[in-house]
């Protein structure tokens, strides 16, 4: 699933604060209303201010799965888990060249949430963006991007986290 928003879904999200954290998921909002749709074409960049993006709604990523969307120019692929907590990493995998994460095995190793590369199954931290398992060769980390859901619509953040290689 590719997901791009533009026109009234695109707008600065009212009331955005700071987002969780490097290494923090964001999670449902009780009571919170459904968000915009997925399917509309175009290209959306952050607001100035806030720098996050809305992207989908929260229902329209299915558990356990990967999606990739558009930020601001930049291929992100975002993962929802079992217990409803979003990730955003990049969508490109480093050791085959190819813009294909969001369509890895989400699984987890410990209490750790991961994703493993459909190409040649290197495993990553969604918390951290960390390679947990390079399959024989040099562990490269991906860039991670802080995720909050308000009033039921995923927004991420066109910054990645600090700390993140490359940042």
């Amino acid at each position: 699933m590719t997901i791009e928003v533009t026109g009234a879904a695109a707008g600065p999200a009212r009331g955005a604060a700071a987002g969780p954290t490097r290494g923090a998921a964001a999670g449902p909002e009780r009571g919170a209303a459904a968000g915009p749709a997925c399917d509309v074409l175009g290209v959306v960049s952050p607001d100035a201010a806030a720098q996050w993006v809305p992207v989908c709604a929260l229902a329209d990523l299915p558990r356990e799965r990967g999606a990739a969307a558009l930020v601001d120019g930049v291929q992100v692929a975002l993962f929802r888990t079992h217990d409803d907590r979003v990730f955003a990493v990049q969508q490109y995998d480093p050791y085959s060249g190819a813009h294909v994460i969001s369509r890895g095995i989400v699984g987890s190793r410990g209490d750790a949430p991961t994703v493993a590369s459909p190409m040649y199954k290197q495993v990553f931290d969604l918390r951290t963006g960390a390679c947990l398992d390079a399959v024989g060769k040099e562990p490269v980390a991906l860039l991670t991007y802080p995720v909050q859901v308000r009033e039921g619509t995923v927004l991420v953040s066109g910054v990645p986290a600090p700390g993140d290689p490359g940042t």
